[in-house]
């Protein structure tokens, strides 16, 4: 069963940020100006887990205003069509095609093998689909195309809350921040790339909220700056 813990901000005041642990992979939602966002989408099996894990934060499935996806993989939307949502999805243009059914993941790349051979156990959400951009602005959020660990990954941050959902940019070791390994990305060289211009451009941000780990409660973009000069 999943939880839902509030994450709080540096002063000891809550975030506006409810993490969801489904074991596996992390799910997260966000107040942003009143707006309850949904940030990824577990596996197929982990929909009971995030509804009742919108509960427990005292919400409905229903306030649900839009979701974010940072990337596609079948362990963060892998739920989306199970949810009953009514609310339009954001992703990277690259994985929007693929998360829409337009195109399959790459057949020349050892990520997009792995993607193909887990795409049965992913139904194509009927809700609308949009496609995220560097640069753009969705509600408080916004959006850094920070491909290799998918072609279309995309971080999202905001200064209220301040926040930065990463995806699998990076994942959480230790209390450390390490880049998303060979085995499951396209590129690490490109992921090391991404890491150092998110570093380099995004606003300084108190919680680095990854896909695998723990979130970082205090200093997050701080602990991307200590990955990046490591990368």
């Amino acid at each position: 069963m999943a939880t839902a813990t509030q994450l709080e901000a540096e002063s000891g005041s809550e975030a506006g940020v409810w993490w969801l642990d489904l074991g596996s992979v992390n799910a997260y939602l966000a107040d942003d100006g009143g707006d309850l966002v949904l940030v990824d989408a577990g596996t197929p099996r982990n929909a009971g887990d995030i509804r009742d894990g919108i509960r427990k934060a005292g919400y409905h499935v229903s306030d649900v205003a839009r979701v974010l996806v940072t990337h596609y993989d079948v362990d963060h939307v892998g739920a989306l069509s199970k949810l009953g949502l009514d609310a339009p999805v954001y992703v990277g243009r690259a994985d929007a095609e693929i998360l829409a059914g337009q195109r399959k993941p790459s057949a020349r790349n050892h990520k997009g093998l792995l993607q193909r051979a887990a795409d049965a156990l992913v139904s194509v959400p009927d809700l609308p689909i949009r496609p995220v951009e560097d640069g753009d602005q969705i509600g408080g959020f916004t959006a850094y195309h920070t491909p290799g660990h998918s072609p279309g990954h995309t971080a999202y941050v905001a200064e209220s809350p301040s926040v930065a959902f990463l995806g699998d940019l990076v994942r959480e070791e230790g209390g450390k921040l390490e880049t998303s390994p060979w085995a499951i990305s396209y590129d690490t060289g490109e992921v090391a790339r991404s890491v150092r211009r998110l570093s380099d451009t995004a606003p300084d941000f108190e919680v680095a909220a990854m896909g695998h780990g723990t979130p970082i409660m205090r200093g997050g973009s701080e602990r991307l700056r200590e990955l990046a000069e490591r990368v």
